[in-house]
């Protein structure tokens, strides 16, 4: 599965218009059509014998000329590049001299070959009424090239808008895990000046996160028991290293939704690390941390709770606060505006509210 900020909807009909494996089928097609709109006038049965053919030929190869004249000259040339005046005066002007040839051709070439004479104001009126037939043609094609312009246009936006995305997200992940292992690593630095024999523990349990990062973080989804799986070994390995800790991890969903529900990894790690971070007391006193995950109407809820003892303050603010801000722009970044993320300070509590699309 891709991230995408805006998913261009492709249909079949826009395919056909802007691929190039069916640039000669389109070609055909437009002939033919062109060809059958001629063929059902009455102009060329004017004409006797096989000259009724040539005539026809004479003005469908004229219009053909004038519509691939503006197709691959006027609309890339000059009204792609904003010349819309140009553009008008030059289609205008190709207008009156294809239409006064195919006049002339009536009037010198074909003239002998008439069965049926028209005074001079008829043949005036039918070459107006050929402008009219002429004008909705030549802008019909105008507006399938710039249709098609647009398609192509659009595409490249979308590329270049994953591509985009994917890069500046793979930063993120790249940031938020060594961020969350080099505090991992301290305690363990702590333990073993303190006690040993936890520290070895620890080593033990974290060589379980290097694998689930290797293996499943690696992935831009990942199944949410999983996550839940990783965020309790965390919170244990927490209860290990410090006293007086405690936390508690609610599930308010059944074991097929949280085996058949995928979210992006280490979605919930900043939040829980930073909840433990700043659930410490240094009096000693009862520290805990408080999960709550509720999956229903494919909307996943996560509360996270932390004890908060005023008199604590991090040493390095300015690392503490790494993770957040790059877990922030992840979620505009997966989700655009389509997640909700709160936070409740109070005196002895700390409270983040993430609900997300699932």
């Amino acid at each position: 599965m891709k991230y995408n900020t805006w998913k261009f909807k492709e249909t079949l009909a826009m395919d056909f218009l802007v691929e190039e494996r069916y640039k000669y089928t389109r070609h055909l097609l437009f002939l033919i059509f062109f060809f059958f709109l001629l063929y059902s006038s009455r102009f060329w049965h004017w004409y006797s014998g096989m000259y009724q053919y040539y005539v026809l030929l004479f003005v469908y190869s004229i219009l053909i000329a004038m519509v691939y004249i503006n197709i691959y000259v006027l609309v890339p040339r000059f009204f792609f590049r904003t010349r819309y005046i140009t553009y008008l005066v030059l289609l205008v002007l190709m207008g009156v001299v294809g239409l006064n040839i195919i006049g002339y051709g009536f009037r010198s070439v074909f003239a002998e070959f008439r069965t049926i004479s028209f005074p001079k104001e008829t043949e005036k009126g039918g070459i107006y009424e050929g402008i009219l037939m002429c004008i909705p043609i030549i802008l019909t094609t105008t507006t399938v090239k710039l249709l098609q312009k647009w398609i192509n246009d659009n595409k490249k936006i979308n590329e270049l808008s994953n591509l985009t995305l994917n890069m500046e997200l793979n930063v993120l992940r790249n940031q938020i895990n060594p961020h969350f292992l080099f505090n991992m690593l301290n305690n363990v630095k702590a333990l073993i000046r303190t006690d040993p024999e936890k520290a070895s523990v620890v080593i033990v349990k974290l060589s379980e996160f290097l694998r689930y990062q290797l293996y499943e973080n690696s992935e831009e989804k990942t199944l949410l028991i999983s996550e839940i799986e990783f965020l309790s070994n965390f919170l244990n390995l927490e209860k290990i290293r410090r006293e007086n800790f405690s936390f508690d991890i609610h599930i308010d969903a059944d074991k097929r939704t949280l085996n058949t529900t995928f979210i992006p990894p280490n979605l919930f790690t900043t939040f829980v690390e930073n909840a433990v971070k700043h659930s410490v007391n240094v009096s000693d006193g009862e520290s805990y941390v408080k999960i709550n995950i509720k999956v229903e109407d494919k909307e996943l809820s996560f509360i996270c709770i932390n004890s908060k003892d005023p008199g604590y303050s991090l040493k390095d603010k300015k690392s503490s606060g790494l993770g957040l801000v790059n877990i922030k722009r992840r979620l505009e970044l997966l989700y655009n505006d389509k997640f909700e993320l709160n936070t409740i300070s109070e005196d002895k509590e700390y409270t983040v509210i993430l609900k997300i699309s699932v």
